[in-house]
């Protein structure tokens, strides 16, 4: 399989002194390496029944439609308050520093509807976890969350307990 890893460039003290920022265009531009994320993706959730796959504004936007054409399913956009059109769902949750609201629409998410979750990059898990509220409380059930890059030293994946959660990349620090 294509090195992905070796495509993400690593981008010291940005956006403030003392983080390692992954960026993932360096990934996105490769034909291959965008190839690999999408079958990854998709051969972990394959046969899982997916109806929609919500994508998490914004770099979610960038996986999730492509992953939902791959297994045949819908995709949902999950966005910042005020720009979805019809009734929202809204769900404020923490951040390191603050707190931030995402929306989807009421009628995105049916009982019983088998959701995917899909973002770029898993790290404290607060918007994964705000995301996988909003299903359930739609009636919708979590058959995962899947995320491109893994943080795993900010132990977000504790925070989704009880949920299949899947990511291609881990970095340790």
């Amino acid at each position: 399989m294509h090195d992905l890893k070796k495509l993400i460039r690593e981008v010291p003290d940005f956006p403030k002194t003392g983080i390692l920022f992954y960026d993932i265009t360096t990934l996105l531009k490769d034909a291959a390496g965008l190839r690999g994320v999408i079958d990854g993706l998709k051969s972990h959730y394959a046969g899982a029944g997916v109806d929609v796959v919500l994508g998490i504004e914004a770099r979610g936007f960038i996986f999730a439609p492509a992953l939902a054409y791959a297994l045949g399913a819908g995709f949902v956009p999950v966005r910042k308050p005020k720009k979805l059109p019809a009734p929202c769902l809204s769900k404020t949750y923490d951040l390191e520093y603050g707190t931030d609201t995402l929306e989807v629409h009421r009628d995105a998410v049916f009982a019983g509807c088998r959701a995917l979750i899909v973002d770029d990059l898993l790290a404290t898990g607060g918007t994964a976890r705000a995301v996988a509220s909003m299903v359930e409380e739609l009636g919708g059930i979590v058959v995962g969350l899947g995320f491109v890059v893994e943080l795993t030293f900010l132990a977000g994946r504790s925070k989704l307990g009880g949920h299949d959660v899947f990511s291609l990349m881990q970095y340790d620090q």
